[in-house]
């Protein structure tokens, strides 16, 4: 088990007043068997009126309204998390879903449907085509084989470039330029499965590692596949890895752009832009005794 603390700061500046919209917020984990929650903080300025509830995907969604105009929004969250994810490795899968193609149970297709569903329905032959230049569509294979190879192929590919634009760019975009945020990486690995008949779904979160521990870092993004006799697994191609206790989910969803940590509006005089400040900071801390 690892302790985990995440402190998720989100600031936005304006040059004068504004009347702040109602805003939604997607920043605590997803509680299961793996991940429990020790303690949770969550601090907003200016003055505000929040409500809980679980969205469709069953994530965890604040809903904020403000009870005053301001020219500055704060939203702090402070989580410690404890992690019992410790070896991603060690799991099996049934045996007809052992090699690909597969076809998913009856009993599971009426479910999994929405997610092997495209989302960028016009991007589809160019990821069949990139898919066939990698040999994903050529032969049968074992098929943790072939996410493995669908992970390290986007990972080795592409150049990492982080973008502070809202959204995720299109699959298409990400071959054509070679290069995208994890939010793009991910993007293409799910859209990716999808053409190859898999169940597909984005996660939004954050991710344990040495930059992370001093702040200044941002949230992560990584893809799940519905594995049979595993369930959901994760696939971090832009580390290149899957998923285990350096990986803390927030939200899924079939669309990577329905789940951003915080959205929302504002209304102010003429032309109005914030300046937005983000500062993400994930520690280990000592178990407890």
């Amino acid at each position: 088990m690892q302790r985990i603390r995440i402190r998720h700061v989100t600031e936005y500046i304006f040059s004068r007043p504004v009347t702040l919209n109602q805003h939604q917020l997607l920043l605590r984990p997803r509680e299961g068997h793996d991940v429990r929650i020790e303690s949770s903080q969550l601090e907003i300025s200016p003055e505000y009126i929040i409500k809980w509830y679980r969205d469709v995907f069953d994530n965890s969604l604040a809903v904020v309204n403000f009870l005053k105009p301001a020219d500055r929004l704060n939203i702090a969250s402070t989580v410690v998390i404890q992690h019992y994810e410790d070896s991603p490795l060690n799991f099996s899968v049934e045996e007809y879903a052992l090699n690909y193609p597969f076809v998913y149970k009856e009993g599971e297709r009426t479910d999994l449907a929405a997610y092997q569903q495209s989302v960028f329905i016009h991007d589809q032959p160019a990821i069949v085509s990139w898919l066939n230049d990698i040999g994903l569509r050529t032969r049968s294979m074992e098929t943790l084989e072939l996410q493995s190879m669908l992970n390290q192929a986007i990972h080795s590919q592409f150049r990492y470039q982080m973008r502070e634009e809202a959204g995720v760019q299109s699959p298409e975009q990400t071959l054509r330029i070679g290069s995208g945020s994890c939010r793009d990486y991910a993007t293409l690995f799910i859209e990716a499965c999808r053409c190859l008949g898999l169940a597909s779904r984005f996660v939004s979160g954050y991710l344990h590692a040495p930059a992370t521990e001093i702040g200044n870092a941002s949230t992560h993004a990584w893809a799940e596949v519905y594995l049979p006799g595993r369930g959901w697994q994760g696939f971090d191609p832009t580390v290149g890895e899957l998923t285990g206790n350096r990986h803390i989910a927030v939200a899924v969803a079939r669309n990577p752009e329905a789940i951003p940590p915080v959205s929302g509006s504002f209304i102010g005089p003429g032309p109005t832009m914030p300046t937005m400040l983000v500062n993400v900071q994930v520690n280990l801390l000592d178990r407890l005794l």
